[in-house]
């Protein structure tokens, strides 16, 4: 069956960085794009970022761009989101999933599993 287990949260404070694991199993990363979502206390779920590790477009949302980067390790069937310069407004639970994106269209499929949280401290 298809999982995603996304990993790498934690408490940090504002500037510091992160780097979030998205391993999958159940299917290749090859054959699918994949995207970061979060959702912070009190506002709905958003994009964040998506890889398609076939051809390498990438996706960032405007919020995050130039702070984040996207990569994914076809060897390891993993996806990895790493986070500089986090803002406390990057305070939410993110997940990954399979997705369809571009450069500037990101939607997910709605394989979220539990997701990893990520706290950042004014």
């Amino acid at each position: 069956d298809v999982q995603l287990q996304a990993s790498g949260g934690g408490l940090v404070q504002a500037g510091g960085s992160l780097r979030l694991s998205c391993a999958a199993s159940g299917f290749t990363i090859d054959d699918y794009a994949i995207g970061w979502f979060r959702q912070a206390p009190g506002k709905e779920r958003e994009g964040v970022s998506c890889i398609g590790s076939r051809d390498g477009i990438t996706y960032y949302a405007d919020s995050v761009k130039g702070r984040f980067t996207i990569s994914s390790d076809n060897a390891k069937n993993t996806v990895y989101l790493q986070m500089n310069s986090l803002k406390p407004e990057d305070t939410a639970v993110y997940y990954c999933t399979p997705s369809l994106c571009s450069s500037d269209y990101l939607l997910g499929m709605n394989y979220w599993g539990k997701g990893t949280q990520v706290t950042v401290s004014s």
